[in-house]
């Protein structure tokens, strides 16, 4: 819930506190939130542009991907590496539904939340992913609507990484972990089914972008199968970035020329680095 991590939170407008009364959040400069009837907060500021935010069918199509337990293995992970660090924090920073943000809290019980993404149909249902959670709508390359030093952990899972914002909003010896795919993520369907690839050099770029803020720790690959349907299949590229390059008829018409099952790869490197004073 908002109530729960309002303390961490600053107008995106002016940069003052903002605080929580009669549903809006409200600053003292008066700059005013309102907070939807599903739960989450709208803190993009009036020139803002969505650009590529998610759409309601790419939502819907991760929550029933990811609700099918496909990527538990990965999100399980993530969330013990998360709680290890003891945080009483964690900024989800890109985080879709808040289905990862919703493991960690589970295995970290005197956290609180926070889910930032910037498509308000994924914001919604992150304010549902659990209960000592908030959800607000922001833009990762803007000037992050949260405190300085606020968070003790960031947690990015394939959103994109602002290096500044990051170690800025992190205490002095806070942690950021990163999931990315790695090259060998659903191999076998790329050429196929005319998907994105995955950079071979991610990883090493990852790296170089966050260098100067961060210090890499720790660095796990995570190579996991799963068989999956057409129909599954068809899911898992709609909630991901090749829903924007491949449709939806065309996709069909592929997958009929190849096996139903499929057995696909999914590989990812998780990371976690060390804030730099």
């Amino acid at each position: 819930m908002l109530a729960d991590v309002v303390q961490y939170l600053v107008c995106p407008v002016c940069g003052a506190d903002l605080e929580l009364a009669d549903r809006e959040l409200h600053c003292s400069a008066g700059h005013t939130f309102d907070i939807a009837r599903q739960g989450y907060a709208n803190l993009l500021p009036g020139n803002a542009r969505p650009g590529t935010a998610d759409t309601p069918e790419m939502v819907r199509a991760r929550e029933e991907f990811l609700g099918a337990d496909h990527f538990t293995e990965l999100a399980d992970r993530l969330a013990c590496d998360v709680a290890d660090t003891g945080p009483s924090f964690v900024l989800d920073a890109g985080a879709g539904t808040g289905y990862y943000l919703g493991r960690i809290l589970d295995r970290a019980p005197d956290a609180t939340g926070l889910a930032l993404d910037i498509s308000k149909h994924a914001a919604r249902r992150a304010a549902r992913a659990h209960r000592r959670a908030g959800s607000v709508v922001a833009d990762l390359w803007r000037p992050l609507p949260v405190r300085d030093g606020a968070a003790d952990v960031v947690v990015n899972v394939f959103a994109p990484r602002n290096a500044a914002e990051f170690h800025r909003v992190l205490r002095d010896d806070g942690f950021l972990f990163t999931v990315t795919p790695s090259p060998r993520h659903l191999g076998p369907l790329v050429e196929p089914l005319g998907l994105l690839s995955i950079d071979e050099r991610k990883t090493e770029r990852t790296d170089a972008a966050l260098a100067g803020y961060f210090k890499l720790d720790v660095r796990r690959q995570i190579d996991l199968r799963a068989d999956l349907t057409h129909e599954e299949v068809t899911t898992l590229v709609g909630m991901g970035p090749s829903a924007h390059h491949v449709p939806a008829d065309r996709l069909r018409e592929r997958l009929e020329r190849m096996p139903d099952p499929l057995g696909v790869p999914l590989s990812f490197v998780l990371s976690g680095y060390r804030r730099l004073e």
